[in-house]
């Protein structure tokens, strides 16, 4: 199982859930902030994370993306990148990092090229990959929905399959388009339990209700009201997971003022429902 945590820089600690030769998972807890300098690093095989909580900036080969929870960091093998807190601190991510011959195998499997690189940064948060994400959530909280490697592999497939026809893209990001929609990210991870509408996130952003419509989309690839969903969603899926609490209860812990709804909804993105994923059954 996992090592100790290991702090490789004062602000930045990852810890090991699961690996072998081919792939690793691992935990990543960054506590930078604006007034921290971003590092380049360098990506050690193909990486694939998902972010969990945080909103921060990453700049590689494809230009820079606003990561954010709910969405997937894209890394190809030996490729330099930078990671930046300059609207708010720290941000957790939990890691699938792919021996460069064993992502091959899955390339050509899935895409018909072993050398298939990642086009873009970042993917916005989507059904397909919802699952995945809460899987690889509740394995950090010790509760084995699934296999850590058949989440590595099916993950890589699944983001393989999205990725196969996308050209590649180069996207640069308005200072003041990062910072609204930072804070608006923020607004919505600290209140999702609440009733949101588009007018009272506007206003969290100091936006016009068109434009933060407008610029929300562009950057998370998900509309203000989908994105409250998903986060209301995996809230949810990590409770069914890791909490005792019964269902109606979760759903309403969630932000969900209405049983049925939640499980019409919940069963849409995990294909299962709330008992059914709880007991474990995500292959329906």
């Amino acid at each position: 199982m996992a090592d100790p945590v290991a702090h490789l820089t004062d602000r930045l600690s990852v810890r090991q859930l699961a690996g072998n030769t081919d792939w690793q998972i691992c935990e990543f807890t960054c506590n930078a902030g604006p007034d921290d300098r971003p590092l380049e690093e360098q990506h050690d095989g193909f990486t694939i994370a998902a972010v969990l909580e945080g909103v921060f900036t990453y700049r590689s080969e494809n230009g820079q993306d606003l990561l954010h929870p709910g969405a997937l960091l894209l890394g190809n093998h030996g490729r330099c990148f930078e990671c930046g807190h300059e609207h708010s601190r720290g941000d957790r991510c939990i890691s699938i990092s792919y021996r460069p011959d064993f992502f091959g195998e899955i390339a050509a499997s899935v895409a018909g090229n072993s050398r298939v690189r990642f086009p873009s940064g970042m993917l916005p948060q989507r059904q397909s990959f919802a699952r995945h994400v809460a899987g690889l959530e509740a394995f950090n909280h010790g509760v084995s929905l699934r296999s850590p490697e058949d989440i590595a592999i099916t993950l890589a497939e699944s983001v393989l399959s999205t990725v196969a026809d996308q050209p590649p893209t180069h996207r640069e990001i308005a200072a003041r388009d990062e910072r609204r929609i930072s804070a608006s990210i923020r607004y919505i991870e600290e209140h999702y339990r609440d009733p949101l509408d588009l007018g009272e996130l506007a206003d969290a952003a100091h936006m016009s209700k068109y434009h933060f419509l407008r610029t929300f989309r562009r950057l998370t690839g998900s509309t203000p009201y989908q994105y409250l969903l998903s986060v209301r969603m995996h809230r949810a899926a990590v409770a069914l997971t890791t909490s005792p609490a019964n269902i109606a209860d979760v759903a309403f812990e969630a932000g969900f003022g209405d049983l049925s709804t939640f499980n019409e909804r919940f069963r849409a993105i995990y294909r299962v429902s709330p008992s059914a994923f709880r007991a474990g059954d995500t292959k329906a």
